[in-house]
């Protein structure tokens, strides 16, 4: 297995670096954001682990950065920030776990191998589906039992992105970034506008419903 570490602090590196050989993984290590996302853009590895606190660029940048590059490489945030909120952050900005300072090893260790055993994520496949619900990337095709559904492009960019992220909460502000390439909130409902139409589309002509809202939170999508 081959893991990438980017942390500035060298003692926490190598001794991160030291323990993985131990257990006989292959651990690669940089001090700099830039070169950890030169990296992993690059070159495969199994899983990838991200200081939240580096000198040139927050953390949750870099893992932005990387998921908008559709590098799917599992990422576990490793930081000194570990309230709530900051746990929340991570996972929101695309991590796919988030580990506080100090920590056991062990802990990293098994947090490692659970992420390695998780399937590929959606990002390079072709057709996306979520119970009847298929939607072609190749043709931008959505169906829904078989009938076709005629979305238009930013109600199918929503959809698509949700559908990258089931299961998953997706926030208004992550809608604003991804779909409309806001870097702030420009308080309007354009959102709720698109969400809502949407809905009518995708849910209101059947009897289940997928695209849910958590109020005061975001959206996700589900069986």
């Amino acid at each position: 297995m081959k893991i990438l570490i980017v942390e500035d602090d060298n003692h926490t590196a190598q001794f991160i670096s030291d323990s993985f050989t131990q257990h006989g993984y292959s651990a690669q290590h940089t001090s700099s954001a830039e070169q950890g996302l030169l990296l992993a853009s690059t070159h495969t590895f199994d899983v990838i682990i991200f200081d939240r606190m580096l000198p040139n660029m927050d953390g949750l940048d870099a893992v932005r950065i990387l998921r908008q590059s559709k590098v799917s490489t599992p990422i576990i945030l490793l930081t000194a920030l570990g309230e709530k909120v900051d746990r929340v952050a991570g996972l929101n900005a695309g991590a796919d776990d988030y580990l506080a300072k100090p920590f056991a090893f062990s802990e990293l260790l098994a947090r490692v191998n659970a992420l390695s055993r998780r399937p590929p994520l959606a990002h390079n496949t072709i057709t996306l589906s979520l119970n009847d619900l298929k939607l072609c990337r190749t043709t931008r095709t959505v169906t829904r039992r078989g009938v076709t559904i005629d979305l238009m492009p930013k109600e199918y960019q929503i959809l698509e992105y949700l559908m990258l992220n089931p299961q998953q909460l997706v926030t208004k502000t992550m809608l604003l970034e991804q779909i409309w390439g806001f870097s702030f909130d420009p308080k309007t409902s354009l959102v709720q506008t698109h969400l809502s139409r949407l809905r009518n589309k995708i849910d209101k002509p059947f009897d289940k419903e997928l695209i849910k809202t958590i109020r005061g939170q975001g959206y996700l999508i589900s069986d």
